[in-house]
């Protein structure tokens, strides 16, 4: 007699999994959200037997909007962008509050406007699960039945099973929409550090050398017919190319500081914090040479924060403290400013995230108005030897 019935559970365990691998599979070849959130609807629906499925987002604390939708052909589907209200009693408005999968045996039960609208679409029951983003509910996939069918056991638990799946694709897809974002403003970056370097060495270096090529022209003309004249033109040359090779000198330093590669990157902090315009105390302990692209990035971390400081904080102090222990390089940086830092305002602080991200540390910003700001920023670094064998 249980044979039947268990031979039965059994197909139904088989379908249920092999509906959930279909819709894994598609995930993870990573394609465009909309592609998941149709064939997940239509593969909820499809199992469960349901009359209508539909995928809904949160859009503010009052309303969702439909985002995809699917039905078993005795009813059109819900339009997608068609929107509703969430009043707490419906199947995503009671995740908003429980962040749990939902079970509704009969919608008049929780009565509003969620059960007017449900008897005039002629629905009954219905079950959903909540897809989880960061913490909070993003929105939900639900199923439906008409009035004289059953509702499946554990209906809840298995929609909430697809609706873990579209809070994986939709993470993926974040993910993948931030990291080209973070490259486009890395490339953004150093097209912009180019075209710096440019006007620097055209209205810079390039300048100064080009007025004493002219000097030493000038010069050469008069050197035997008025020496007093060609001495003075000679001091004005020799002035030239003083000041030519300061400003190769600072923009090297710019780029790469020579004594980041030759000493290492305690060295150039204390260097780059003498030049600092704020007063900065420094502590930093740091007896090994690490990967040469983790010391740049910190060392232009610490530069950064340091101009950041200068342009927007109004500090009196800032503190860098620099230590490495057990292959992580910590960096922080912490001043007594107005605080208040935002990643979304400006490209200073965003452009430090990004450094951080682009060897593959992390950064920790806390920025309360009035009480200054502090970066913590974790490296993964190599030791490649001491400072005194390097």
């Amino acid at each position: 007699m249980d044979a039947p019935t268990t031979a039965g559970a059994l197909e139904e365990l088989v379908r249920e999994h092999a509906a959930l691998r279909r819709v894994a599979t598609l995930v993870a070849r990573e394609p465009p959200p909309s592609d998941v959130f149709a064939a997940v609807t239509r593969e909820a629906g499809e199992l469960l037997g349901a009359q209508r499925s539909t995928l809904l987002r949160v859009e503010s604390p009052e309303w969702a909007v439909v985002v995809a939708s699917w039905s078993d052909g005795s009813a059109p589907p819900v339009p997608v962008g068609h929107r509703g209200a969430l009043d707490g009693r419906g199947i995503l408005g009671q995740m908003l509050t429980t962040m749990r999968p939902v079970r509704i045996e009969d919608f008049d039960e929780v009565g509003g406007a969620v059960a007017a609208l449900m008897r005039r679409l002629g629905i009954r029951t219905g079950a959903g699960g909540p897809i989880i983003l960061g913490g909070r509910v993003w929105g939900a996939l639900s199923a439906v039945w008409p009035a004289g069918a059953s509702l499946p056991a554990g209906a809840e638990d298995r929609v909430a099973e697809f609706a873990e799946l579209v809070s994986h694709a939709i993470d993926n897809a974040e993910t993948r929409d931030e990291l080209a974002a973070s490259r486009a403003r890395l490339v953004e970056a150093a097209d912009e550090a180019r075209r710096r370097i440019e006007r620097d060495l055209h209205d810079g270096a390039q300048q100064r050398l080009v007025a004493a090529a002219l000097d030493l022209t000038l010069l050469a003309q008069r050197l035997d017919r008025d020496p007093e004249g060609a001495r003075t033109i000679l001091a004005r040359a020799r002035e030239q190319l003083d000041h030519g090779l300061g400003d190769l000198r600072d923009l090297a330093r710019g780029i790469h500081p020579a004594v980041l590669t030759d000493r290492g990157l305690e060295a150039a902090l204390r260097a780059l914090v003498r030049r600092a315009p704020v007063p900065v105390d420094l502590r930093a302990e740091i007896p090994q040479r690490l990967d040469t692209g983790i010391e740049a990035a910190a060392y232009f971390l610490v530069s950064e924060a340091l101009t950041n400081v200068a342009k927007h904080a109004r500090a009196r102090t800032v503190s860098v403290d620099v230590a490495y222990a057990g292959g992580t390089l910590v960096v922080t940086i912490a001043d007594d400013g107005v605080g208040g830092a935002d990643a979304g305002r400006g490209s200073g602080l965003r452009g430090l995230l990004d450094r951080v991200d682009a060897v593959g540390g992390r950064l920790e910003v806390r920025s309360v108005p009035g009480h200054g700001t502090r970066l913590c920023a974790r490296l993964p670094a190599n030791v490649l030897g001491s400072l005194n064998g390097h």
